[in-house]
């Protein structure tokens, strides 16, 4: 029973902290920051980085980090605590999930049985969600059901450099009311807006000064430099009522 506890909040811990990196990539955070800020957040290791002020300063982004500090208390907690029963002899001989292997297994070594199976989760489980495929389709599944349910209110614009004149580099999000998407550079016409693409990053690849006649694609992430403004206007996707 113990070990069947071990295994979900495992699993829960896992999933818990790709569901925070998805929420603060959905804020505008960096996917790679991302990933880093809820891991830090989950376990309790927090950094006093430039980057941990760009959750603390962010309302929605806190709310986030609270919620993952606690989830990962309660989690660290539960595993503790039934890794412990579980290298108890006596725990270990009466509330073993498979009784027939006390049959085959001398009661003393079921603590060190229970400690292999312990390890032997952790690493697959940690093969998993390390996984670029497996990994890629969890977080494309887990984005999606955030999306459709609502429960972060996504960040399609986000000025990253301000500079003189209303100029600065900007980075926002093609979502599918974008008026560019499925558009090659050359057919949105940025640079009559006085607008130009720096680099687009889609998924794990970042692609620097793309060619115009690259097609902006559904989730991709623009890096811009032009008149905030014109930024804004020409590339933010419509406030949904």
């Amino acid at each position: 029973m113990n070990l069947l506890i071990f295994i979900i909040v495992l699993l829960v811990s896992f999933i818990g902290v790709r569901i925070g990196a998805i929420a603060f990539q959905l804020t505008g955070l960096e996917w790679s920051l991302a990933k880093f800020q809820a891991l830090s957040c989950f376990t309790g290791t927090g950094f006093t980085t430039k980057e941990s002020e760009l959750v603390v300063s962010n309302l929605q982004r806190r709310k986030i980090a609270s919620i993952l500090m606690v989830l990962g208390n309660a989690g660290f907690v539960t595993m503790i605590a039934t890794v412990v029963n579980s290298l108890r002899p006596v725990v270990g001989k009466t509330k073993i999930s498979l009784p027939f292997l006390k049959d085959f297994i001398p009661a003393g070594l079921l603590p060190w049985v229970n400690l292999v199976v312990i390890v032997l989760l952790f690493w697959l489980l940690y093969k998993l969600f390390t996984n670029s495929s497996s990994a890629q389709s969890l977080t494309n599944f887990l984005r999606r059901f955030i999306l459709k349910k609502a429960i972060i209110k996504t960040v399609t614009f986000e000025e990253l450099l301000i500079t003189t004149g209303g100029y600065g580099v900007s980075r926002i999000t093609i979502r599918p009311e974008s008026p560019i998407l499925h558009k090659t550079i050359m057919e949105s016409k940025l640079r009559s807006q006085d607008i130009t693409v720096l680099a687009i990053v889609r998924g794990h690849e970042t692609v620097p000064n793309p060619s115009a006649d690259r097609t902006f694609m559904l989730d991709d992430e623009l890096i811009c430099f032009g008149k905030l403004e014109n930024i804004q206007h020409q590339l933010s996707s419509p406030e949904k009522p």
